[in-house]
């Protein structure tokens, strides 16, 4: 799980810890998707760390609390979604499950791993279905669900698919990341896989990104019942 960044848009009213520490209904957002991850039936844990990484350490510690095992790969100076990946390469799985830690969306891996079983995939991303894309950005799809265009945020604007953060794909793809360099997933690595077997898996429930102030407060509604259940 990717949790390194440094939240520069949420500094108003989140200047003391990680962004992915924000609480939301009383709660660190992050645990929440940790909390998640382990309903799917996971039970070890790379986090990658970068800004105020120390809190996030102590915080979850190694995992025994929560009946995991949980490492840390921690960031020296900022790499980006790629970069991070690549810094923890030798601690990931084949294939190897990728999030976001300032998103909530309701992933089902059960459904990522068959439906990549069934298109022999090398990555398999997780959708969500938004009012208006032009924040993010919109992903496009064939009928058979495979992917076959990214759209850059603020093209694009209305109803659509966007990414949403969570990723299947195959240690190889990992493998041919540049090493030590900055490099983003969504912008510098993905639109060059749409040669290869790229699929998109639509998910459905609630979507929330915590990287606006406006948002984070959001969150508090939105997930609080999720939390109550």
């Amino acid at each position: 799980m990717l949790c390194g960044g440094l939240g520069t848009r949420l500094r108003s009213v989140l200047s003391d810890r990680p962004k992915s520490l924000a609480s939301v209904a009383g709660v660190p957002f992050l645990r929440i998707l940790v909390e998640r991850i382990r309903s799917q039936g996971i039970r070890e844990i790379v986090l990658g760390t970068g800004h105020l990484a120390g809190q996030i350490e102590e915080h979850f510690g190694d995992g025994h609390d929560l009946g995991l095992t949980i490492r840390y790969s921690r960031e020296q100076a900022p790499l980006g979604t790629g970069g991070a990946v690549k810094l923890a390469q030798t601690m990931l799985s084949d294939p190897a499950l990728i999030l976001n830690g300032d998103s909530y969306v309701e992933w089902d891996l059960a459904g990522m791993l068959q439906f990549a079983d069934t298109q022999k995939a090398d990555l398999v991303m997780a959708l969500q279905s938004v009012a208006d894309v032009s924040r993010y950005g919109n992903v496009m799809l064939a009928d058979n669900g495979r992917i076959i265009q990214f759209i850059e945020k603020g093209l694009n604007s209305g109803p659509g698919l966007i990414n949403a953060g969570v990723y299947l794909l195959r240690k190889a793809i990992v493998r041919e990341l540049p090493k030590d360099k900055a490099v983003s997933l969504e912008r510098d690595i993905f639109p060059r896989l749409l040669s290869r077997r790229v699929y998109g898996l639509v998910s459905e429930g609630p979507f929330i990104d915590i990287g606006l102030p406006d948002d984070l407060e959001r969150a508090q509604t939105l997930l609080a019942g999720k939390l109550q259940s």
